[in-house]
C-alpha cells in the first residue's frame, strides 16, 4: 500500500531541496541527498520538487490550485449527473402535485437505494418533490413493525396481480374495484389505484382509430331502423354486427362479430382467411340464430353497408329466419357504433395484448376463449359493472317473477 506523507514533510522536503542545489552537481544529487536524509523515496521527492517550481512559476505545467479545482467540479458534475438520474427516475411524483404516499416513497427508495444511497436520494428529492420522506423518517419507517395497512396491502396486491392476469391484463382502476368488491374485498377506488401501482399493472388503453365500410353503391339497402339508439328492453330485441381484422404471419384472419345491444353478449362470431359472405359473417349468424333456438322472428338486425352483409346470400337469410335488417348511413362508424366499439375492445384486449399472431387458426381458439370470458365474466361498466350472462339472468329471473302467481 503507497506511503502517505504529511504535507508539512513534503513543504519541508521541497524546502531542504531547493537549499541543497547549490553544493551538488546536479539535481537529481540533490534529491537523493535530502530523500536518504529523511528517510522518503527519491521519485516522490523530484515528483513535490518540480510540482513546487510548476506553482511557484518556475515551471510550465499545472498547478496544484488548477488541480484541486478541477477535481471540485469532477466531483460537482458527477453530484449534478446522480441528481439528474434521480429525478428522472421519481418524474411520476411530479405529476401528483402532491405528498407522495409514504409506501410508494419506501418503495422507490428500495429500489433506488443501493443504486444513490439512502440519503442522497433523500436529499435530492426534497428539494423537488413536496414533503418528500427524509433518511431518518425513511429508516424508522422501515424498523417499525407492519401496520394494519401494510398488511392488507400485502394481502392485495399479490391478488390484484393475479386478477389482472386473470382478465386478460386489461382492467383499469374502475373494474377492478368493481372487481375486488365482488371477492369480497372492503376497498375503495382511489385505494384500487394506489395499489395497482404498486403491483404495476393498468388498464388497456383502445386505439383512437376509426374504420368506416366501403359500401356497394349497386345494391338496395334496407332502411335505418335503429338511428343510433342503441338501447335494448329485452334480449333478442336488437343485434349489431361489423367485421375486423388481425394479421398474421400466414395473412389475415377476418372475425365477425354478432352483439346483442340488451346485455352486450356476443350471440355469434366467425373466424375465417375470408371475407365471403357465405362463410365469414354467415357462420356467425347461423350461430347467433342456433343459440336462439332457430327464430329469430321480430330481431332487428343492424349492419353497416359493407357488401358481405348486403348480399344475397347473406339478406336471404336474415329474412329466412324472420329478423329485420337495418342499416345505418353510408360511411358513419357513428351508425354502428357499439359493433365498432365490441371490435375495438377486441383489438386492444386480445389481439394486441397476446399477440404477434401465426395463423388464422391461433386467433380463432383465441376468439373462443375470448367470447367465453366477454360473455361470463367481463364486468362491463355500460352494465353497472355486471358481465352479460349475470344482466340476462336477471332479466329472466325478473320476468319469471312476475308470471309467477302470488300465494
Amino acid at each position: 500500500m503507497p506511503r502517505k506523507y504529511d504535507p508539512e514533510l513534503k513543504q519541508r522536503a521541497v524546502r531542504m531541496v531547493s537549499e541543497a542545489l547549490p553544493d551538488h552537481p546536479t539535481r537529481t544529487a540533490a534529491v537523493r541527498h535530502v530523500a536518504d536524509l529523511l528517510g522518503v523515496g527519491a521519485e516522490a521527492l523530484r515528483t513535490w520538487h518540480r510540482q513546487a517550481e510548476v506553482d511557484q512559476g518556475k515551471r510550465p505545467g499545472v498547478t496544484t490550485d488548477l488541480v484541486a479545482e478541477n477535481k471540485r467540479l469532477e466531483r460537482e458534475n458527477a453530484e449534478l449527473r446522480k441528481a439528474n438520474e434521480v429525478l428522472k427516475a421519481a418524474s411520476i411524483f411530479f405529476a401528483k402535485g402532491t405528498r407522495p404516499a409514504t409506501d410508494e416513497m419506501i418503495a422507490f427508495i428500495d429500489t433506488y437505494r443501493d443504486r444513490f444511497g439512502v440519503e442522497f436520494l433523500c436529499a435530492t428529492l426534497r428539494g423537488a418533490v413536496r414533503g418528500f420522506i427524509t433518511s431518518r423518517g425513511y429508516r424508522a419507517a422501515k424498523s417499525r413493525p407492519p401496520s394494519a395497512r401494510q398488511l392488507k396491502d400485502e394481502l392485495l396486491i399479490p391478488e390484484i396481480q393475479r386478477l389482472h392476469e386473470e382478465h386478460y391484463s386489461v382492467y383499469g382502476r374502475r373494474k377492478m374495484h368493481a372487481l375486488l368488491k365482488r371477492q369480497g374485498w372492503d376497498i375503495g377506488r382511489d385505494q384500487t389505484h394506489r395499489l395497482m401501482k404498486l403491483a404495476d399493472v393498468e388498464g388497456v388503453r383502445r386505439s383512437k382509430k376509426a374504420f368506416t365500410t366501403i359500401p356497394d353503391s349497386g345494391l338496395a339497402l334496407p332502411g335505418d331502423l335503429v338511428e343510433r339508439r342503441f338501447v335494448a328492453d329485452r334480449p333478442n330485441q336488437l343485434w349489431v354486427c361489423d367485421i375486423t381484422y388481425v394479421a398474421t404471419w400466414s395473412g389475415f384472419a377476418y372475425v365477425s362479430f354478432i352483439i346483442d345491444v340488451f346485455a352486450r353478449r356476443i350471440a355469434g362470431w366467425n373466424v375465417a382467411s375470408t371475407l365471403k359472405a357465405d362463410v365469414l359473417p354467415l357462420q356467425a349468424l347461423e350461430m347467433a340464430a342456433w343459440q336462439n333456438g332457430g327464430d329469430l322472428d321480430g330481431v332487428i338486425h343492424h349492419s353497416d353497408h359493407g357488401s358481405n352483409y348486403m348480399s344475397l346470400v347473406y339478406t336471404s337469410r336474415v329474412n329466412e329466419l324472420g329478423a329485420k335488417p337495418s342499416t345505418g348511413t353510408v360511411g358513419d362508424s357513428f351508425d354502428n357504433a357499439m359493433a365498432e366499439s365490441v371490435n375495438a375492445l377486441y383489438k386492444a384486449e386480445l389481439i394486441r395484448q397476446r399477440g404477434p399472431w401465426k395463423t388464422v387458426e391461433e386467433v380463432e381458439l383465441a376468439t373462443l376463449e375470448y367470447v367465453w370470458w366477454w360473455n361470463n365474466k367481463r364486468l362491463h361498466g355500460e352494465l353497472g359493472y355486471r358481465s352479460p350472462l349475470e344482466v340476462e339472468d336477471a332479466y329472466y329471473t325478473e320476468q319469471e317473477s312476475r308470471l309467477t302467481p302470488v300465494r
